[in-house]
């Protein structure tokens, strides 16, 4: 074992590897409540997403541990499911096998790009400022929609707004406007109290803070009336998770799937705008890991960064590493589910101590483990995994930081690119604006030549986009 995971050489042993792997599954095996949850709403079975959620987190994981060598694990990422359900599949009307299609398409552009030099001249188009934008940015769009899955927003009628019809008459726009709800109802009550529970747990530095605050607020909610433990015994145990799995398996390339993803012809730049949007969130999302969590505890050196950039195919431990994550978002599309990602909720592995892929081995095997979870998962109410919804956005908002805020230059296009994610409901859009006010403030400033050809092409294809959708 020493042999193979360079223990010795990576100033690691057994026993902090094991410890390291136990900190980052109780870091980030929430996800194996919440993205049921959150993809169940498009359709598919929530038992087959539960096992799909499993089975990429464990190959994802066990691949970057075996063939890369870290300590980072891998899952059906936050804001890319909710990019699937809530703007793939609501906004823009595609079936959930369509978007499985566009996720293993997407899977295949990430393995193309990690084994050529495409990735390094993608990751250079995109100015660093927009990179932690769109990174704060899903964070905002998280936690926004965990707000709203705890049941904290109403909408209601501006009284005060009207819009004029086409006839001339002016009438009352009803349009929506937030506001907080009364705070009598026993599910907004019981939101409250599991947010509270899990920011007491995050703030005391308790591992697993996520998973306790949602295990805890559902007993909290089977006292309160909330959870009916009664459906236990009907909730889909683990054989009908698995006869539930038969109906995703494999539909990302079925004739409802990729068969059907480029049968409309007027559709055709619409998916391969989609597919850009998975693509650019999943590789920005997994470089910032990478290099944020690798540089400063040693697991990527300087040296290895460098030869990512200037080399292709697999020489650099980054390389095998990017490439693991690119085969688990095909895999996970296969399983059923979203795509998968490296998780930053490694860093707290890391933080124990992991430092090869040991680390990585011990979380996917206590993600297996988790199967057997089945037959009570279901009955985990929207109570208590929106608070987990709206602490990882918390976590996720930290890219900002390292925006020039007073800088308006920067600023302009990272206000866009970020808060227009949340108040567009939509990851793309909020991209898509990044990317054009980008573009406005370089020409405004006689600074056009500094913008690169992939993002000007980028720009020009979402604006694209927009006149496609403002005629169909």
């Amino acid at each position: 074992m020493d042999k193979f995971f360079k223990l010795q050489e990576n100033g690691t042993k057994v026993s902090t590897e094991i410890l390291a792997g136990l900190t980052t599954f109780f870091a980030m095996s929430y996800i194996i409540f919440v993205n049921p949850a959150m993809l169940s709403q498009t359709g598919m079975p929530w038992g087959a997403v539960f096992l799909a959620t499993i089975f990429a987190s464990v190959i994802g994981t066990l691949v970057m541990g075996l063939f890369a060598n870290v300590p980072y694990a891998q899952a059906p990422g936050m804001g890319l499911n909710a990019f699937f359900t809530y703007t793939v599949c609501f906004a823009l009307g595609f079936t959930w096998k369509q978007a499985l299609a566009m996720v293993f398409i997407c899977g295949l552009v990430n393995i193309l790009i990690t084994a050529t030099k495409i990735r390094k001249s993608i990751i250079k188009s995109i100015p660093v400022s927009l990179q932690n934008a769109i990174g704060g940015g899903i964070g905002i769009f998280i936690a926004y929609i965990g707000v709203k899955s705890a049941g904290l927003l109403s909408f209601t009628s501006d009284p005060g707004r009207y819009k004029l019809l086409d006839s001339g008459t002016v009438i009352a726009d009803a349009g929506a406007v937030p506001a907080l709800v009364t705070l009598n109802d026993p599910v907004v009550l019981l939101s409250i109290i599991g947010l509270i529970i899990t920011i007491a747990l995050l703030v005391f530095k308790v591992n697993g803070a996520i998973l306790i605050g949602i295990f805890s607020t559902t007993i909290i909610g089977i006292f309160m009336g909330v959870v009916d433990v009664s459906k236990i015994s009907t909730t889909a145990g683990v054989a009908d998770a698995f006869k539930a799995l038969g109906s995703t398996f494999g539909q990302a390339l079925g004739k409802e799937g990729m068969l059907s993803l480029f049968s409309d012809a007027s559709k055709i730049p619409l998916v391969l705008m989609t597919i850009f949007a998975f693509s650019l969130s999943d590789t920005f999302d997994t470089i910032g890991t990478f290099i944020g969590t690798g540089r400063r505890s040693g697991i990527f050196s300087a040296e290895d960064e460098k030869a990512m950039e200037s080399s292709s195919g697999f020489k650099s431990k980054m390389d095998r590493a990017l490439f693991a994550d690119a085969i688990a978002t095909s895999i996970g599309a296969l399983f059923g589910t979203s795509n998968t990602t490296t998780y930053v909720e490694s860093a707290a592995g890391i933080g124990s101590g992991g430092r090869t892929g040991l680390t990585s081995v011990v979380t996917a095997l206590l993600f297996l483990a988790c199967i057997f979870l089945a037959p009570v998962a279901g009955i985990v109410p929207a109570a208590a995994t929106a608070p987990a919804l709206i602490v990882v956005g918390i976590m996720m908002m930290s890219s900002f930081k390292e925006i020039k805020w007073d800088d308006m230059n920067e600023a302009i296009p990272a206000f866009f690119a970020g808060v227009f994610m949340a108040l567009c409901y939509s990851i793309s859009y909020g991209i898509a604006t990044g990317f054009i006010f980008y573009c406005i403030v370089k020409i405004c400033k006689g600074q056009s030549k500094e913008i690169h050809p992939i993002l000007l092409v980028s720009t020009l294809l979402f604006i694209l986009n927009f006149i496609i959708l403002a005629f169909i």
